[in-house]
Order: structure tokens, then sequence, then C-alpha cells
């Protein structure tokens, strides 16, 4: 079985550099060798956000280059006036529609910007380039839809498995969700939490931690539906982050609030001061930030250098030849297999720590202890 484990992943992490060799082969051979391949855009535009999910690139018969891509819905708000599209309309940026254009990609942001009729950007008295209201769908939020989606069919599809199965052993993902939903809650919850208290935050929990590992594991696979990276968006861990925040702060008793403003055990003239208030109510604000950085910085850090020792390959073959970038594939393919195993791993890590820290900052809001007098 583990054999088989091993051989299944060895088999993603190719096929995610393949993928990305294929998307990225028709831009490559259009560069002129005595040119350096931009590394940085193409990397950095792999792990940002975008209003259409792009799959890959066809060389046309004239030689040009075609993305082909899944549009999105465009969803602005411009001086009262809502306007809905796809993101078709933009051309993949080369095309206006409806005054507006998009602008950016790779190692900038991409944005919707107001145009005049002539094309021209408008701007503000400042100079700076006027966006109507963004809402629309982009590459993370209709991921994380198809992840929410996702993660719903598996709970029913458990929930199924139990109403067929009564008083009998659990088979298939039921076995998988039962072993990971008893995990969170013996070696996670209750421990931090406390019995009393456990059953209250448990849904909460097992949510927070099925959700960033499902996610974790679909910005592995490196095709449609997944490939996005839902994580290493930091507006979605900010968003996660604040949730754990607020349930923390709301449900904290007045211990919580004792030991914040009059910690025991400190001397009066550091109450006084008060450095000791200072300093834990800092890290009542500081907590989120540790969550959010955290799980953004470790599943985009995996990516980028994923994406380095693939980049590497193109750029020693327009710098060196073919010859050259052949024998260094060698070795950049076996360290993104690596990296890819390892990334695996980091993506259950990912879920426990964050999942973890969470049951901790809630336990220690929730928990009554007894001061020494």
């Amino acid at each position: 079985m583990k054999i088989k484990s091993v051989v299944f992943l060895l088999v993603m992490a190719l096929m995610g550099f393949g993928s990305f060799a294929a998307e990225n082969s028709a831009t490559d051979s259009a560069v002129n060798e005595t040119e350096s391949l931009d590394a940085g855009p193409i990397i950095i535009g792999h792990v940002t956000d975008a209003h259409s999910w792009h799959l890959f690139d066809i060389n046309r018969k004239d030689g040009t280059e075609h993305a082909v891509a899944i549009p999105l819905p465009i969803i602005l708000i411009n001086d009262g006036h809502l306007d809905i599209f796809m993101s078709s309309r933009f051309q993949h940026g080369h095309a206006d529609y409806k005054g507006y254009r998009l602008v950016g990609g790779g190692s900038e942001k991409e944005v919707v910007v107001c145009v005049d009729a002539e094309g021209n950007v408008k701007t503000d008295a400042d100079g700076k380039a006027i966006s109507p209201v963004d809402l629309s769908i982009t590459k993370t939020a209709a991921a994380i839809m198809i992840a929410v989606v996702l993660l719903i069919v598996i709970v029913f599809v458990a929930k199924k498995g139990y109403s067929k199965r009564k008083n009998q052993a659990p088979h298939g993902l039921q076995s998988l969700v039962e072993m990971l939903v008893l995990f969170v809650r013996d070696s996670i919850v209750r421990p931090m939490i406390g019995e009393k208290h456990s059953d209250k935050y448990l849904p909460y929990l097992l949510t927070l931690f099925f959700f960033i590992f499902l996610c974790n594991i679909l910005g592995l696979i490196p095709f449609f539906p997944a490939g996005a990276n839902i994580t290493g968006n930091i507006a979605v861990t900010a968003t996660l982050a604040l949730i754990t925040f607020f349930i923390t702060n709301i449900s904290g008793n007045k211990h919580y609030w004792i030991d914040i403003f009059n910690t025991p055990g400190v001397p009066a003239w550091l109450k006084i001061f008060p450095l000791m208030p200072v300093v834990e109510l800092v890290g009542v604000f500081t907590k989120p930030i540790v969550l959010m950085v955290r799980l953004f910085a470790n599943m985009t850090a995996g990516h980028i250098v994923i994406l380095g020792f693939v980049v590497i390959i193109f750029i020693l073959s327009n710098l060196f030849g073919m010859a050259i970038g052949g024998t260094v594939s060698v070795v950049s393919v076996l360290f993104s297999v690596f990296i890819s195993l390892l990334e695996c791993l980091v993506a259950y890590i990912q879920a426990f720590v964050f999942t973890m820290l969470s049951a901790l900052y809630i336990g220690m809001a929730v928990s009554e202890p007894a001061h020494e007098h």
C-alpha cells in the first residue's frame, strides 16, 4: 500500500512538472536565444490571482500564440452602474470592453481600469488610474467555491456510508473522514479547549481543518478544476485568521480579560506603567497575524521553489544551449519531485498547525484557571 502511495505521488509531481512545461513551452520557444527568460513574471503569475483560469498556450499557423483559458464573471460597479460580463471580453488583456481594460498580470496584480472612448486610461487628480469597484469572481474565488462544493460532497458521501452501514466498520472514504474527525477531536480540540467547551467549538475547528487541508491538496494538482493557489492568497488566510480572532475574543470570559489587563503575578509597577497590559493587548492582535502569515508563506514558498526549479531549465537553455538545459533538467525534475512530495506533507502539517493554534487561542479564552492568591 505504501509503494502504491509513493508511486501515485511521484506521478502527480511529474504531471505538475509536465503541465508547467507545456504551459510555458510556447512562450519560451518564441524567446530568442540571445535573450534571457524573465522568470519573475512567470513564477509570480502562477501563484497570484487572475480574472480568468489560464490552462495553456497554443501556437497558431501564423506563428502567433493563443491562450486557452476558462473565462470567469467580471462584476464591476462604476458610478453606481453595475456591469456584468465574462473575462473573455478582454481577450486576455488585448481588448477593451464597455470602457474597461484589464491591465497587469505576471509580476503585477491584475486590475480593471476605466478607459475613455479614445482608449486612454482615465486618471484622477493625482494621476492614478481610475478603477471601478471590482466584485469579480476571480480564479481564487472560483477555486474556493469548487473546494466548498467538493467538501460538502465528501461529507455527504461519508454520511450516506454511515446510513447504509449502521453498526459496521467504516469503509472507503468514510474511513478517511472518520479518522481525520477523530484525530481533530481527540488530538487537537479536547486537549486544547477541554472537555467542557470542546463540543461547542468542534464544528468550526473541523470545518477549518478540512477546508485548509483540501485547499492545500487541490493546490498541488496541476490541472483544472484544481491547481489554484488558494491558501497562498493572503486575503484567504487573513479571512480565516479573522474568523478565529473574532471567535476567540467574543468567547473570552472574565478571566481571559483580567489576565490581559491585570495579569496575575506581575509586579504592581508594571501594571501601573502600564507595560504588561500593553504587551498582552498587542499579543491579542499578533495571534491572528501569525496564523495568517504562517499559512500564506509556507504554501506560497513551496510553489515558488518548484516553479524556480522548472524555470531554470529554460533560462539555462536560452543562455548555454539545449544540451546544458537538457542536462540540468534531470536535476531540476528530481528536485521538483522531492519538493512536491514535501509539499504533500506540508499540506497536512499546515492544516494541523492552523487548527491547533486556533484551538489553543480559543482554549485560552474560555478556560478558567485557578490563580494563586
